[in-house]
């Protein structure tokens, strides 16, 4: 038991070095700050680095002095306060000309990745992102291609029937959805973020950003993924009952197998639908008649109207009037 908590320490402390925070998503029993796979992302990153460093080299000298003076002026040595002593000219000045330098060190490169951060000019692409309780809607604009993403299936499943998730068999429960939002590495894609209902906020650690979506308002932001794979995160604002299952995941892929895939997806959306099927298990947006799947909807008392029959001819055998 000892030795397995000296070693989830040893973890942390491995965790909290520089080389150890490259880590997109967030592991246990770590300390420090995540490098992520984007360009805002490590801007942030090397910002929290310069901050850090400069703030254990402020607590070293303190506590340091604090510790040379307690031993060499301490009362059984003999040493006697001096109750005349008011104020220093040069330690007044030394204590307030240091820190407004490091502010100065430290506010230069920040205020210039701030800028960066927020610079949305020469997207390739534009993502629309939509909350929606409790869902995202992504739209590629330019592309007629939209899709909407809820936490899957088995997630909700799990959770409404009161069983105890197993990490190995559910290793992302609550962070996994039936459709991914699915981007190309090595590109500029700005995003334009809103909601259709209440305030979300659109968040994804790897990213680097996290971006208010309120009703009636267009938010910005911009990502270029360095590194293909996936990416996970959660709306990051209380936006009602159902605010913790609301997961985001992202797919990052080489440009060409997006291409691939947005070509499909294209040819997918255009085929004509028949409204008369259903998709193999629901879709979990039809009446409980049609799709006998749809869990959510029915718990929280939204479940559409089953289309109703026209009136049928009256039975041959019923009485006529008069």
């Amino acid at each position: 038991m000892m030795q397995a908590r000296f070693s989830r320490w040893g973890l942390a402390v491995l965790a909290s070095l520089p080389m150890a925070a490259l880590a997109a998503d967030a592991k246990p029993w770590q300390l420090n700050m995540g490098r992520g796979v984007t360009t805002s992302a490590q801007n942030a990153y090397e910002a929290h680095m310069l901050a850090l460093w400069i703030c254990v080299a402020i607590g070293v000298i303190v506590f340091a002095a604090m510790g040379v003076a307690m031993y060499k002026f301490r009362h059984s040595r003999g040493a006697v306060p001096d109750t005349t002593f008011t104020h220093s000219t040069k330690l007044e000045i030394l204590w307030t000309v240091v820190p407004i330098i490091l502010l100065v060190i430290m506010a230069v490169p920040a205020t210039a990745k701030l800028v960066a951060m927020y610079d949305t000019r020469e997207s390739e692409m534009t993502i629309k992102v939509t909350g929606i309780q409790w869902m995202w809607k992504y739209e590629y604009l330019g592309e007629g291609v939209e899709l909407t993403s809820r936490l899957d299936r088995e997630s909700d499943r799990l959770r409404q029937s009161g069983e105890r998730p197993d990490a190995a068999a559910n290793p992302h429960y609550l962070l996994e959805v039936d459709n991914e939002l699915v981007v190309p590495t090595d590109t500029k894609i700005r995003f334009v973020i809103t909601a259709d209902d209440v305030i979300h906020a659109w968040w994804v650690p790897a990213l680097g950003w996290k971006q208010d979506a309120i009703p009636g308002l267009i938010n910005e932001a911009w990502t270029e993924i360095l590194e293909p794979g996936v990416y996970r995160g959660q709306c990051a604002e209380l936006c009602g009952k159902d605010h913790g299952f609301m997961p985001i995941v992202v797919r990052a892929v080489p440009r060409a197998e997006f291409d691939t895939w947005l070509a499909a997806r294209k040819a997918e959306d255009s085929a004509p639908a028949d409204p008369s099927q259903v998709p193999e298990g629901g879709d979990g947006t039809s009446p409980r008649s049609v799709d006998p799947d749809m869990i959510e909807d029915v718990q929280q008392g939204e479940e559409p109207a089953a289309p109703q029959a026209t009136d049928a001819a009256a039975p041959a055998d019923a009485p006529s009037a008069g």
